[in-house]
C-alpha cells in the first residue's frame, strides 16, 4: 500500500473516536495489553511521562518535550488528535514520523489488528510506542487521548504522571460529575509514581489524594507551589511574556523573588496555569533540569515541538488568530484572553461536531462577546469531517438564538470574506472544533 492507502485504511476500517464519536470509544484496555505483548512490550523499553487533562495536556506535553529536548534527551512526543497530517501525533524530536514507518508497521501488523479488533487509536499508540522504542528514544511525553484509567496510553509505568485539570467533557464516557471525570483521569496513577495536578478544584482534590494515597503515589498540586501570571509589558499577541513566583523558595521575601519578563511562544494567557503545572512536573522529574533549560524550552516550545492551533496568528493585517475552544473550560479561557485584546471589532467565524451542545456554547459566546464592548459579527462554518454539524444546522440553531450570520461551508472562504471586510484594527477570530482548525491551518 501507498501512504495515502494506507491512512484511507486506517480511518476507514478501524472506528476513531474523533471522527465518528461514540462507535469507537471502547472501555476495556486489554487489547492495548494484547497488542503490546504481541510486539514486545515496546512500552517498557523507553522512559516516559504521562500526561491527562480535561484542558491543557497537549500544551503542558509539548511544554515538557520541548524542555527535555533543550536538555539534550532524544525525545518522542505521542499526542492526538492532529490537525493536518496524521504523523503530527507521532514525533521525535520535533519531527513526524516517516511516512515509511507507518506504512511498514501497517502492513507488518495487519492480521494482529483483525485478531484483536483492534480501534484506530489502539494502532496509533502501538505505532508510536513501537516507533520510539526502535529509534531508542531517551524519554517520551505521552498524552492520553481521553479519560485515562481505560485509555490506550495508560499500558505505561511513566516516571511522573501529570493531570492539568478536570472541566465537563465527553460526559458520555467519563461521568456526568467533576468527581466522577477525576476518578477516571486519576486511573493514570500508577504505584509508586509522583503525580501532579495542575489545578486544585474543591470537587477534585479529594479524589487524587484518596487514590495517591491507596497507591503511595506522591501528590502536589502545582497552583500550591507556583505562582505565574502576565508580565505587565505583555503587548504581542503571538507571544506570552510571563512572570514566575515558587511560593516554595519565596518565604517572606515574595516580592524580591519573582523572575519577571520570562517568554513563551504560546501566547493564551491560560497558559499561565499550564506554565504552572509545567514548572511542578519539572521539578518532581528525577532529571538534571536547571532554570535556563527550562526557559529557554518554554520559550522556544513551537519551534522545537511544532506545535499548531493554540492562538495561532495566522496574519496580522486584519489580525486573524485560530484558537481551539472546543468546551466549557477552554472556551473561558479564550474568551479571558479576548478581554485583555485591543481591536475595534470582533469577525468570529465558528464550527463544531455534531456531539457538542451547541445551542449553550452559542449563547454562551454571543453573552461574553457582547461584553466586551466591541461590535460582533457573525460567521458560520463547518468541518470536514464525517461527525461535523452541518453549517446549516448550526446557522439555524444560532438565527433561533437571535445570533445572525452567513454560513460557509469551507472556513477558507469564511476566513477571505472576514479578512476582505475586516478593517486593519480588526480581529478575525476562528475557533470551536479542533478539526474546524485543522481546516484553517491546511
Amino acid at each position: 500500500m501507498t501512504y495515502q492507502e494506507t491512512l484511507e485504511f486506517m480511518f476507514s476500517q478501524l472506528p476513531m473516536y474523533h471522527r465518528i464519536g461514540a462507535a469507537a470509544y471502547k472501555a476495556d484496555i486489554q487489547p492495548t495489553l494484547d497488542m503490546m505483548d504481541a510486539l514486545g512490550n515496546p512500552q517498557c523499553k523507553f522512559r516516559s511521562i504521562h500526561v491527562a487533562g480535561t484542558n491543557g495536556k497537549g500544551s503542558v506535553s509539548h511544554f515538557l518535550a520541548s524542555i527535555l529536548q533543550e536538555a539534550g534527551y532524544k525525545v518522542g512526543l505521542y499526542t492526538s488528535p492532529h490537525l493536518v497530517d496524521f504523523r503530527e501525533r507521532i514525533r521525535i524530536n520535533g519531527e513526524m514520523i516517516p511516512e515509511q514507518e507507518v506504512m511498514d508497521f501497517v502492513e507488518n501488523n495487519r492480521q494482529l489488528f483483525a485478531d484483536l479488533s483492534l480501534s484506530f487509536f489502539e494502532m496509533t499508540v502501538g505505532l508510536a510506542f513501537d516507533y520510539f522504542a526502535k529509534e531508542k528514544v531517551d524519554i517520551a511525553v505521552i498524552e492520553v487521548g481521553m479519560g485515562g484509567r481505560l485509555d490506550s496510553t495508560n499500558v505505561i509505568t511513566p516516571l511522573l504522571s501529570v493531570i492539568t485539570n478536570i472541566g465537563l467533557d465527553h460526559t458520555q464516557f467519563l461521568g456526568h460529575t467533576l468527581e466522577a471525570i477525576a476518578g477516571e483521569k486519576a486511573g493514570i496513577i500508577k504505584p509508586g509514581v509522583p503525580v501532579v495536578i495542575g489545578e486544585t478544584q474543591p470537587e477534585t482534590q479529594p479524589v487524587f489524594e484518596r487514590v495517591a494515597a491507596e497507591r503511595h503515589a506522591p501528590i502536589t498540586f502545582a497552583d500550591q507551589h507556583w505562582r505565574v501570571r502576565t508580565n505587565e509589558n505583555n503587548r504581542d499577541e503571538s507571544r506570552l511574556l510571563f512572570d514566575v513566583l515558587d511560593l516554595d523558595m519565596a518565604g517572606d521575601r515574595e516580592d524580591d523573588e519573582w523572575r519577571y519578563g520570562l517568554m513563551s511562544q504560546l501566547a493564551g494567557s491560560y497558559q499561565l496555569k499550564n506554565l504552572a503545572t509545567v514548572f511542578e512536573a519539572v521539578r518532581q522529574l528525577p532529571l538534571p533540569l536547571n532554570g535556563h533549560i527550562v526557559e529557554k524550552g518554554i520559550a522556544h516550545v513551537v519551534d522545537n515541538t511544532h506545535l499548531h492551533g493554540r492562538w495561532q496568528v495566522i496574519a496580522n493585517r486584519p489580525l486573524t488568530i485560530c484558537e481551539t475552544a472546543h468546551n466549557a473550560p477552554g472556551i473561558d479561557a479564550m474568551l479571558g484572553k479576548l478581554a485583555t485584546m485591543h481591536f475595534s471589532r470582533l469577525h468570529v467565524i465558528y464550527g463544531c461536531v455534531n456531539d457538542k451542545d451547541y445551542r449553550k456554547i452559542l449563547t454562551h459566546l454571543h453573552a461574553e462577546f457582547a461584553k466586551l464592548g466591541k461590535p460582533c459579527d457573525w460567521r458560520f462554518s463547518q468541518p470536514s469531517v464525517p461527525r461535523q454539524l452541518p453549517v446549516a444546522d448550526l446557522q439555524a440553531a444560532a438565527h433561533e438564538l437571535g445570533i445572525e450570520g452567513p454560513a460557509f461551508p469551507n472556513v477558507k472562504d469564511a476566513i477571505a470574506d472576514a479578512q476582505q471586510k475586516a478593517g486593519d484594527q480588526d480581529l478575525v477570530l476562528v475557533t470551536g472544533s479542533i478539526f474546524l482548525i485543522a481546516d484553517a491551518l491546511a
